[in-house]
């Protein structure tokens, strides 16, 4: 009992710590974002409320992967932590999302100082070439002068389109583009965070279920960590096997979550029944519970064929 309430509190305190660390990395990439740069038509201000849907699927797969990883660390009885887990976490964010879609949008009080500046004569500056914009701030895309180095001053009416794009400057809106992992990653997690603002606008009882069945779906996957009497001593394999899965995962919630796979999967139910008692918006959850049970019988199956080991081997 001892451990499964440090279980419990682990899982607590890791969540909280993700979504909070989350949201502040999220404000302040968007602080120095507009600090650098103004992009076109961007407003200042944050909203809180959309940021913390968008990072709160993120803080629930990494929660209960390291809360899987620490019952294995800990030899926790893999049934128990299960359901532990499974209790904690959909309490937890049931809880939060609620509590997010009540309070509504929120923006924050914070302004880089770049975007109090409305007038024209505002300069950007980047490697050595200099751009002066000849109106209001915020249309980067209006007419500005050019300076690049051993050359005369350019002006430039519209920065793109024909004779008016200067190869030799960044594109606009004069940021680098992000890696292709990163941006890959933060679509998947948007998507994922569509998804469940809509299933909770929609009804508690979907939003309900399909949260209950992803994180008993991620909860299934305790043997990965450690796998019968031989509980998980390799924390840096642990890192790895967990990222592994937090890529999958992300990635596979919104294939199965697409309408047009949710019809097509429904097409091959057979009989009357399973088709009428499984519609397609309960596709998704319906396969998460299906892998969660084939997961915990396989689980339960290599337990007890395990030999038994003592706690020194």
């Amino acid at each position: 009992m001892k451990k499964l309430s440090k279980l419990a509190l682990f899982f607590t305190f890791t969540f909280a710590a993700l979504f909070l660390a989350a949201i502040l990395v999220g404000l302040l990439s968007s602080w120095i974002e507009f600090a650098r740069f103004i992009p076109t038509e961007a407003s200042p201000v944050q909203d809180i409320n959309a940021l913390a849907w968008n990072v709160l699927p993120a803080a629930l797969y990494l929660s209960v992967l390291l809360a899987l990883s620490y019952s294995a660390r800990r030899n926790i009885f893999a049934p128990l932590a299960m359901l532990c887990i499974v209790i904690s976490a959909s309490a937890l964010f049931v809880g939060t999302s609620i509590g997010i879609n009540r309070i509504g949008p929120v923006e924050t009080a914070f302004r880089p100082l770049s975007a109090l500046h409305s007038g024209p004569g505002l300069i950007l500056s980047r490697s050595e070439n200099i751009w002066v914009l000849l109106r209001e701030s915020n249309e980067i895309a209006g007419p500005r002068v050019v300076s690049i180095p051993g050359q005369p001053l350019i002006y430039q009416e519209v920065p793109l389109g024909p004779g008016n794009t200067i190869l030799s400057l960044p594109p606009l809106p004069l940021a680098e583009a992000a890696p292709w992992f990163i941006r890959h990653l933060a679509a998947d997690l948007s998507l994922n965070a569509a998804e469940l603002r809509r299933r909770l606008d929609y009804s508690l009882f979907s939003f309900g279920m399909y949260v209950f069945s992803l994180i008993l779906f991620l909860s299934s996957l305790r043997f990965i960590f450690g796998q019968g009497r031989w509980p998980g001593r390799w924390p840096l394999a642990n890192l790895f096997i967990g990222a592994l899965l937090f890529r999958g995962i992300i990635a596979l919630e919104p294939f199965l979550n697409a309408g047009e796979m949710n019809a097509l999967i429904h097409s091959f139910l057979p009989g009357e029944l399973l088709p009428a008692l499984i519609p397609p918006p309960l596709i998704t959850p319906a396969i998460f519970v299906a892998l969660a049970v084939f997961f915990i019988f396989y689980s339960m199956l290599v337990y007890i064929a395990s030999p038994k080991r003592s706690e020194d081997d």
